[in-house]
């Protein structure tokens, strides 16, 4: 009787096993797909989240920059997160928020001539 026990008991623990393996190998794709989103799409977007962020701070008077509009217009002010730039030919000035500034196009132009 304890050779069946052992018998009974040896393939109900296989059992156990391979729907484990089952289960762990049907997750397997999610999470393969969950791997490749984070390499080619949240990745690359929170290194560009961080180049605006380091460009916005790095903000000299001076600089010719360009809104999120469209508006280029020289750096004349810089406060804690707004900054005021000189547009036109009338010189009017707008005041804008750190985070409306698209690009620094002075520090492009230093970085194309190094």
């Amino acid at each position: 009787m304890t050779n069946m026990h052992y018998l009974l008991t040896m393939s109900g623990a296989e059992s156990a096993e391979g729907s484990i393996m089952d289960t762990i190998i049907s997750f397997a794709p999610i999470v393969i797909v969950l791997i490749v989103f984070y390499f080619l799409l949240i990745r690359p977007q929170q290194k560009k989240d961080k180049e605006d962020r380091a460009m916005r701070e790095n903000l000299e008077i001076g600089d010719e920059i360009v809104t999120i509009g469209g508006i280029v217009g020289l750096v004349v002010s810089i406060k804690e997160d707004t900054v005021v730039i000189e547009t036109g030919s009338d010189r009017s000035k707008i005041r804008i928020l750190k985070s409306a500034v698209a690009q620094n196009i002075s520090a492009k132009e230093k970085a194309s001539e190094k």
